[in-house]
């Protein structure tokens, strides 16, 4: 090995040494003998590149995208950041008031997870499982959900335009969007059937398992005796909302939730004497696009055999991340830690299954919305039954 490929596999290898350390974040099996037997390969294929390349190596780009493509390999949550990303996340810390109501994650291109009620992404037709494939023309293939989701945030009246693909179709769509505030209102009901109440939960935002309890509680006293509770598409909000929600409807001295991080160690989250006071059965809709908080929600009735749950496999986005910081200023944004369910299972990477599965219909951009509701329509048809029985 030459002098000046010595130097240069130094100065790649230095973040990399520099993240591993800072492994203990991640678990003692980064600072295994494995994990240094991969830094040596790292080592020989740093030598093999700039010995043998056709054309002069430009460190800074191949390091980059080195440590993209480690950041890559953990989740769809995790990135890894420039300098330049880290001093901008850093200036937005205050998130800008103008949103377009869509959340996506990783997957080739950015991916739609759900686009929330009455946003402009929902006026627009955009839904679970369509691919943002540019932003403002800005390609999104090695775009992270974390600066994607920071570009679609911006002044309330500004514009910015997408580009889409939607299941099979080759041809991508440019969608224009004007960013608005937040809705106000992310909880709403009404009598759904006679004796039947419906709760639609937008995002679980602050304060919304009050609202949640509060619509509930109203609709039994107007006569419900069930009550189907809809997270399709709900993935807005805090993780520990989605905690806070499940407790008026979970029996005292029940697990509500686990958090678990690499090194093992965990904390519950269980009921106390001021929880379950409502006992009205309920039923949950859900979709690919139900995550986070509305997981966590879902989760703990559902392992507390509270309610059963009618449509699709829910996403599986149940960690927390943090910005860790390296030496040359550059940083990972990476999930820490992971919430399980009361039975112990894990949500983040796994999702919850159904227990009637019922697909959501497809739809093609532009197409009416259909006038029949399957998922709905099954939840009803499941009170039925039970009232029956």
């Amino acid at each position: 090995m030459t002098t000046r490929t010595r130097w240069i596999v130094l100065l790649v290898s230095t973040p990399v040494v520099a993240f591993v350390v800072i492994g203990s974040l991640l678990g003692r099996t980064l600072a295994s003998q494995g994990a240094y037997e991969h830094l040596r390969v790292f080592e020989d294929v740093v030598s093999l590149v700039t010995q043998n390349y056709v054309e002069p190596v430009n460190v800074d780009k191949v390091m980059s995208g080195a440590m993209r493509g480690l950041a890559d390999g953990l989740d769809a949550d995790s990135a890894y950041l420039t300098p330049d990303q880290v001093r901008t996340f850093e200036a937005e810390r205050v998130a800008a008031a103008g949103t377009t109501g869509l959340e996506m994650t990783r997957g080739y291109y950015l991916r739609v997870v759900s686009a929330r009620d009455g946003s402009p992404a929902a006026r627009a037709g955009l839904r679970t499982g369509d691919y943002v494939r540019a932003i403002n023309g800005a390609p999104t293939r090695n775009m992270s959900a974390l600066e994607g989701m920071r570009l679609l945030r911006g002044a309330v009246g500004s514009k910015v335009t997408l580009t889409v693909l939607r299941g099979s179709a080759t041809d991508p769509r440019d969608i224009p969007l004007v960013r608005e505030a937040p809705p106000a209102t992310d909880v709403t009901s009404r009598v759904q059937a006679p004796g039947v109440g419906y709760v639609r939960v937008a995002a679980f935002a602050t304060g919304a398992a009050g609202r949640l309890e509060q619509a509930v509680t109203q609709l039994a006293r107007n006569g419900a005796t069930s009550v189907i509770v809809d997270l399709r598409d709900t993935a807005e909000g805090r993780l520990e909302e989605g905690i806070a929600a499940a407790r008026p409807f979970v029996p005292v001295g029940k697990t509500l939730s686990t958090r678990e991080t690499k090194a093992g160690k965990e904390t519950a989250v269980t009921t106390t004497a001021s929880d379950g006071k409502v006992t009205t059965p309920l039923v949950l809709l859900a979709t690919n696009g139900t995550s986070g908080a509305a997981e966590l929600f879902a989760a703990a009735l559902l392992d507390n055999k509270r309610a059963t749950l009618v449509g699709e496999h829910t996403l599986g986005r149940a960690g927390a991340q943090k910005l860790v910081k390296l030496p040359d200023g550059s940083a990972i944004y990476m999930t820490y830690a992971r919430y399980l369910g009361p039975s112990g299972a894990s949500i983040h990477g796994t999702g919850l299954t159904p227990t009637v599965d019922v697909e959501e219909p497809e739809r093609e951009f532009g197409a009416a919305v259909p006038t029949n509701d399957p998922i709905l329509e099954k939840a009803l048809e499941q009170v039925r039954e039970k009232k029956a029985a």
